[in-house]
């Protein structure tokens, strides 16, 4: 009676509370903790993935699209903890938040397919980090797709932040790519200021 009682419970669990998306992430910071040794902020990190039929479009041929940004949330949090920057933020009483996402699409991810993502970061200004991903087919060393993320920090002055880890004092020069998307970003933002 108790077994299918808690068998009953995980199931209403996995119906309403997405129970693999926290499994995975409790995996892959953990993996990263234990296993792997910390990176400098400045230093490209990588995650690991498989595409399975839970990852697949409806004609279960690729990956889907929203599990790009899925896969993208898991190798954020893996940089995070590798290179110590999200434990600051946290000490300084700050926190990170999602500001805007960009991805370009070159290639499926065909089913069965392992890949990884790298995440770099890649610029910074008052109040945000930019960082670059890629996912990267391991058979091939495609890249499949490429994200830009920025990252708003709440409550840190991020470029004093900076100066707290080494390689970072200096903030590279602003990528070109990125400030047109940021340019795009604030057309975005005036034209929906007009409209209110």
């Amino acid at each position: 009676m108790l077994s299918c009682v808690l068998l009953v419970g995980l199931l209403v669990l996995y119906m309403i509370w997405d129970v693999n998306y926290f499994l995975r992430c409790v995996a892959t910071l953990g993996y990263g903790m234990l296993f792997q040794r910390k990176r400098k902020v400045t230093d490209q990190t990588a995650i690991y993935g498989l595409c399975t039929t839970q990852d697949v479009d409806i004609f279960i041929r690729h990956m889907n699209n929203a599990r790009y940004l899925r896969e993208l949330d898991f190798a954020r949090f893996h940089f995070y903890g590798l290179t110590g920057i999200y434990g600051k933020i946290k000490a300084k009483r700050g926190g990170a938040v999602q500001g805007a996402s960009s991805v370009r699409y070159r290639r499926t991810i065909p089913i069965f397919t392992a890949y990884k993502i790298t995440t770099k970061l890649v610029w910074w200004d008052e109040k945000a980090i930019y960082l670059e991903q890629q996912f990267v087919t391991l058979a091939d060393g495609f890249v499949r797709a490429v994200a830009m993320s920025k990252q708003c920090i709440t409550n840190v002055d991020v470029l004093e932040l900076m100066k707290e880890f080494p390689g970072a004092e200096q903030r590279p020069a602003m990528p070109e790519d990125l400030k047109l998307w940021l340019d795009s970003i604030e057309l975005s933002s005036q034209k929906l200021r007009k409209d209110k």
